[in-house]
């Protein structure tokens, strides 16, 4: 029997709201994992979100298939999908139908603005959980009511509970704040090498990948959205294709598994026939197994995200799994993963002194990883994100650290790739999905615990109030 099993009729019941558990966008793919690791625990109902969902107001029962990957046969998990994220309404209908222990929300605030306006009268009665991402600095102000309104923050990196903590001041203690970064599932991501048995297949899959005999190889995995900042990876493999010269060029490529062309992104396609129409420039757009995945990561030399926002960056994390190397914008999440240390050699801490390294306070890091420092740290922002920080790299330097890890060698760049694998599942950087979803549970545990339910209203004086100011140093100039 699994560790923790408690049986079905005397587990509590989870109201989980977030993308729809059986599609594959990152947030997805995250709640998929603690739900199945958690469901020998937690009995779970998922409002699941896509837009325009074909299938909303249905109701698809998944036990068994959820039971049969964790070796259980009393599993409980319900996905009802819905256009969008919910209302007040579907909410209430919802508390009242399935009489859930507890809400669980995982991703963006502006999705739920909603859900904050009635958490007085949710929380009368059951806590809300909340697995929160928030991508950059300066600190938030703007989004304090929303944790105010919560009774667990578990923050997806480092830099996301230290915000939580700058932003809730003293009220920080009275809520469970902890760190929980994503996980990935070992069973699917794994380094594969030279006399392995997959290995046969690796080769096979990578020369009807890359019709090129590459001896050096460059992946990119993610949305093409502004952000991510994928026409900047093209050009940074142009200009180290530049720098090694059009001979040695022609045995690398560039692979870019996302959509060529995208209206929130950047057509790929067009920058390729007009800046570098003879480069071994290759897109793959079309959804792929999580064995193909695999094999994508482990034909790499290198994986590459130079997003100027990032709340974790998962293709990293994949990559590391696998074994290969990673390069990245030094922002967000993507710091966690390459482990920059203190003069102390301790895995790097931010408090309201040292919110970021992204100015590179700290330049000592996990060898699995080759880090780009922004030159650009500006101001960006939107109705329901008035300001936050751009933190804009240059691709003539991630071109140089694509260089240094060309010039690194075949053998070298796998030794360094392991050491990511070994310390991506160590304890310390608990980055597998086991360890994620036992995070999770500890800390929905610890919340239950500490619940004490909310009166349905408070009487403050409005001199109690003050200006929402940023108490932190403004790293970016």
């Amino acid at each position: 029997m699994i560790e923790g099993y408690i049986p079905k009729d005397e587990r509590k019941k989870i109201l989980l709201l977030c993308d729809d558990i059986r599609m594959h966008s990152g947030i997805a793919t995250m709640a998929r994992e603690f739900v199945v690791n958690l469901s020998h625990k937690y009995n779970w109902f998922q409002l699941g979100a896509a837009l325009k969902h074909p299938d909303q107001g249905k109701t698809f029962d998944i036990s068994q298939d959820v039971g049969k990957k964790i070796g259980i046969n009393d599993a409980d998990v319900k996905v009802m999908p819905w256009n969008g994220y919910g209302d007040a309404g579907v909410i209430r209908n919802l508390i009242a139908k399935e009489e859930p222990d507890a809400i669980f929300i995982f991703t963006d605030p502006r999705y739920w603005i909603w859900l904050f306006e009635i958490e007085r009268e949710i929380r009368s009665k059951i806590p809300i959980f909340w697995l929160n991402i928030w991508d950059d600095y300066p600190a938030p102000m703007y989004n304090r009511p929303y944790y105010e309104s919560v009774d667990l923050l578990m923050g997806i990196s480092k830099q996301t509970v230290n915000i939580n903590k700058l932003v809730l001041e003293e009220k920080a203690k009275e809520k469970v704040i902890e760190y929980v970064p994503h996980g990935i599932d070992e069973k699917d991501f794994f380094p594969i090498r030279e006399g392995d048995e997959l290995y046969p297949k690796l080769l096979e899959f990578k020369e009807k990948t890359v019709p090129v005999d590459a001896d050096f190889i460059v992946y990119f995995n993610s949305r093409n959205i502004h952000r991510k900042r994928p026409g900047d990876t093209l050009m940074a493999y142009k200009h180290f294709c530049d720098l090694i010269g059009e001979e040695k060029a022609k045995k690398t490529a560039l692979v870019m598994h996302t959509q060529p062309s995208d209206n929130n992104g950047t057509d790929l396609q067009a920058m390729k026939n007009t800046f570098f129409p003879e480069g071994n420039i290759y897109f793959s757009s079309q959804k792929i197994s999580p064995q193909q995945m695999n094999f994508m990561y482990n034909m790499a030399d290198l994986t590459v995200l130079l997003s100027s926002n990032e709340g974790w960056g998962l293709s990293l994390t994949e990559s590391m799994m696998c074994g290969t190397m990673i390069s990245a914008n030094v922002t967000g999440g993507m710091q966690d993963q390459m482990r920059f240390v203190d003069d102390k050699g301790k895995w790097i801490e931010f408090d309201s002194e040292f919110p970021s390294n992204h100015r590179g306070t700290y330049k000592e890091h996990g060898e699995w990883a080759i880090p780009v420092f922004p030159t650009n740290i500006s101001f960006t922002g939107s109705p329901m994100t008035p300001y936050i920080y751009d933190d804009r790299l240059s691709p003539e330097d991630a071109s140089k650290a694509i260089l240094e890890a060309y010039e690194l060698g075949k053998e070298e760049r796998n030794k360094r790739g392991l050491k990511g694998h070994e310390w991506v599942m160590s304890d310390e950087a608990s980055m597998s999905s086991s360890k994620m979803s036992k995070k999770v549970g500890e800390c929905m545990d610890k919340a239950f615990k500490n619940f004490k339910p909310r009166p349905p209203y408070s009487v403050v004086k409005i001199g109690q109030y003050k200006p929402l100011t940023v108490k932190h140093k403004i790293t970016g100039y």
